[in-house]
């Protein structure tokens, strides 16, 4: 999604849609994956985990779009687009109804390794490209590209906490326990733990209805999760007209910051 303000600013691609990172920006990767994966391993969703082997990620170097399209486009048709640290919401919701996942081109620094509010390169690629390379998961990616383009700014913000506590901040249930699939968990070292293990947090039931009523904070670690039962609770919402349900909901009262918390 995209957010007011920006501390980063996007690398620029070469004539061959390349990005030259530093040693530094590169070593940074390499930090972020060797302590992520074993984290993610225990906690991450069986469908996450078979995306994050196809795309078989470099350690010591930040992937190029070119290596991530490689796996993409033969998976789903998909592909990942370099772009700079803020886009509108007009060009985030075109690329993903063209099967195009946004990519900031830049990199954390060493002092936010932790948390950062917006997305970089190692949220976009290792939180969200593995479950992309689902043909179910990128369909319903695809859809809601297409439902956000059509939609109004008001409507948008509704969309855009639906993508919120489902594509960022989704958990699941599975027989081997509570599991992640939203990226902003599973990019996070402190809120892939947090979400699965701390009793802090409320955990609720998916609802749609709920999801869309329900504001969200970008600043701290969240507070509230909504758990599916499977991934097809994600793939239902294709046949839902998720935007008369849009529309209903904005009629109504939404969720205040108490009843969030």
């Amino acid at each position: 999604m995209n957010y007011e303000k920006s501390a980063y600013v996007a690398k620029q691609t070469d004539t061959q849609g390349h990005v030259q990172y530093t040693p530094e920006e590169n070593a940074v990767w390499q930090t972020l994956i060797e302590r992520q994966t074993p984290i993610v391993k225990a906690r991450a969703c069986g469908e996450y985990l078979d995306g994050l082997k196809k795309l078989r990620l470099p350690l010591t170097q930040i992937p190029q779009c070119s290596d991530i399209n490689t796996v993409l486009q033969a998976a789903t048709g998909w592909a990942v687009e370099a772009v700079p640290a803020l886009i509108p919401f007009d060009r985030f919701f075109w690329l993903l109804a063209n099967r195009r996942f946004p990519a900031a081109t830049f990199i954390r620094t060493r002092e936010e390794l932790d948390y950062l509010k917006e997305p970089d390169i190692f949220h976009e690629v290792f939180g969200h490209c593995p479950l992309i390379t689902l043909p179910e998961y990128a369909a319903f990616m695809q859809h809601y590209g297409e439902l956000g383009l059509a939609a109004t700014p008001a409507e948008r913000i509704l969309l855009a906490r639906l993508f919120w506590f489902t594509v960022e901040f989704g958990l699941i249930n599975t027989k081997a326990g509570l599991k992640a699939y939203g990226g902003g968990i599973l990019s996070s070292i402190s809120e892939t733990v947090y979400a699965i293990e701390s009793p802090l947090p409320e955990r609720r039931a998916f609802n749609v209805i709920d999801a869309l009523r329900t504001p969200y904070r970008i600043d701290v670690i969240q507070p509230l999760y909504f758990v599916v039962d499977s991934l097809d609770e994600i793939y239902a919402l294709r046949q839902l007209d998720l935007m008369k349900l849009v529309r209903d909901t904005m009629q109504g009262n939404e969720y205040g910051p108490d009843s969030a918390c």
